[in-house]
């Protein structure tokens, strides 16, 4: 269940960044709209999240996840002529992301039972391996 409330925060957090970044600046459908932050969404939590974020750390998983972010929604304009994402539109769409992802990934990481954020073993455990 924790899995399904950290990637439904996350959802919703890319949601709102992608109206601004492609719905304010850019004029798109929404349906669109919703299938980038989905995109999005997973991409990251995937690649930034499950990968990145463990390796390198906050500050470059939130920069690879507002950089995927933006990857991934010019994919999606260059598939479809209905989704149209300018240079300025995307810039934005990654930069609100990567700082997005800079104040998410503390959450995630508190998160128990939610890759990264895995529960410190219990005190028991770390005598038995000590022993």
């Amino acid at each position: 269940m924790n899995t399904f409330r950290v990637l439904l925060v996350k959802f919703i957090m890319t949601f709102i960044m992608a109206i601004v970044a492609f719905s304010f600046f850019d004029v798109n459908p929404s349906g669109f709209v919703l299938l980038v932050a989905l995109i999005a969404t997973a991409g990251n939590y995937l690649v930034g999240d499950l990968y990145v974020l463990p390796a390198m750390g906050n500050v470059t998983a939130s920069i690879g996840d507002g950089i995927l972010g933006a990857i991934l929604a010019y994919i999606v304009s260059l598939v479809t002529t209905a989704f149209d994402a300018s240079l300025a539109s995307l810039f934005i769409f990654a930069v609100l992301i990567a700082v997005g992802e800079y104040f998410f990934h503390p959450y995630l990481r508190r998160t128990k039972n939610v890759a990264p954020g895995q529960e410190p073993p219990e005190q028991g455990e770390q005598q038995e391996h000590h022993e």
